[in-house]
């Protein structure tokens, strides 16, 4: 798997999904707005992997601050923290990263700065490698649900190219396949951006996973035909109560395995769950640029002067979800009780 960000020297350095599948090129981030740039615009995206290039671009950005005091250091970092955290507003894991390494500022108040900087840079790395590890735990601990053989639909990204690498959704899929399982993928395009067509297949067929990828509006037909064995989505934001923020067309998705009577997942670590959300309600959905429905590539494809809508995010209530793999397990309803014992969990491991 190619690595979706990384450091390279003094620079930030990720895979601009935007050109993927023509071609696999790297965009250069040499100052923190060029890592906001890249979130806005969706040169990387998914919740984990923007977390983590938010961290690497505040650190990138620390580098630039030329003060004497830690007062002033603070105060200018503050300032980047709060321009990045305004970056993308549903995502939870970026708003995660820019309030992990602000905290690291804040306790370092009797340090050197140089010293802060450098431990800033290395703290960005340690949030990527963490992401990594905890995606290969998601995925051991998914894959005992998946049947020897079994048909998974899943709907936009949230494999290696959403994260720092191996993936959530596709992370529980990669983990069955290398158990020696056979999985077969219907993968739904996922309008506007095709992050299914152009990400996910793109993902499987490097791994040699079989795969289809479906209109999404097809999906109910692959379902009432008895053709998908389960669903596993990743996720953006998670609320307190187990509702779920992710890429527009999920709801829909869960509402139809509901009514085949298809189990729905939800792979996502414990840093997507927000529990200061009481629930979906009160997420808030990026409204993105209309252009994104009426044009494709830059060429208007429908009649010129017509008006879109391009909410990026939907909300899966709890209800229709039949579990939420995390790093430290499966949660099952009643997901209030059972995220808060998860995060007890967390604590005392």
């Amino acid at each position: 798997m190619l690595p979706t960000i990384e450091w390279c020297d003094d620079h930030v350095r990720m895979i601009d999904q935007r050109k993927i599948p023509a071609k696999v090129e790297y965009l250069i981030c040499k100052q923190y707005k060029d890592v906001i740039h890249a979130i806005k615009k969706m040169a990387i995206r998914g919740a984990p992997a923007i977390g983590i290039a938010a961290a690497m671009g505040l650190a990138l950005g620390s580098s630039s601050i030329k003060v004497k005091t830690f007062d002033a250091f603070r105060r200018r970092f503050a300032r980047m923290a709060d321009e990045m955290v305004r970056a993308r507003p549903t995502a939870v894991n970026l708003r995660w990263a820019v309030e992990r390494m602000s905290s690291l500022v804040d306790s370092c108040s009797s340090k050197p700065l140089d010293e802060i900087k450098e431990r800033l840079k290395l703290e960005s790395e340690r949030i990527l490698a963490e992401d990594i590890d905890i995606n290969k735990r998601i995925g051991k601990i998914g894959q005992a649900l998946i049947p020897e053989k079994a048909t998974i639909l899943t709907h936009c990204n949230a494999g290696a190219l959403a994260t720092g690498g191996y993936g959530t959704a596709l992370g529980v899929i990669r983990a069955a396949h290398e158990e020696g399982k056979t999985v077969e993928v219907l993968a739904d395009e996922t309008r506007p951006w095709l992050q299914g067509l152009r990400l996910t297949s793109f993902e499987l067929m490097e791994d040699g996973i079989p795969v289809h990828v479906i209109a999404d509006n097809a999906a109910g037909l692959f379902m009432r035909r008895k053709m998908v064995d389960l669903v596993i989505t990743g996720a953006d934001r998670i609320a307190a109560n187990g509702d779920v923020a992710n890429k527009i067309g999920t709801y829909q998705v869960a509402v139809l395995a509901r009514e085949n009577g298809i189990p729905f997942y939800v792979a996502a670590p414990l840093s997507t769950i927000d529990m200061t959300i009481e629930d979906g309600d009160k997420v808030t959905i990026e409204e993105r640029d209309p252009s994104e429905i009426t044009r494709l590539r830059g060429r208007m494809i429908g009649p010129r002067g017509v008006k879109a809508l391009n909410p990026a995010f939907d909300i899966t209530p709890a209800g229709y979800v039949t579990g939420i793999i995390t790093e430290k397990g499966v949660v099952r309803p009643p997901y209030i009780s059972g995220i808060k014992k998860l995060f007890t969990t967390a604590v005392h491991s």
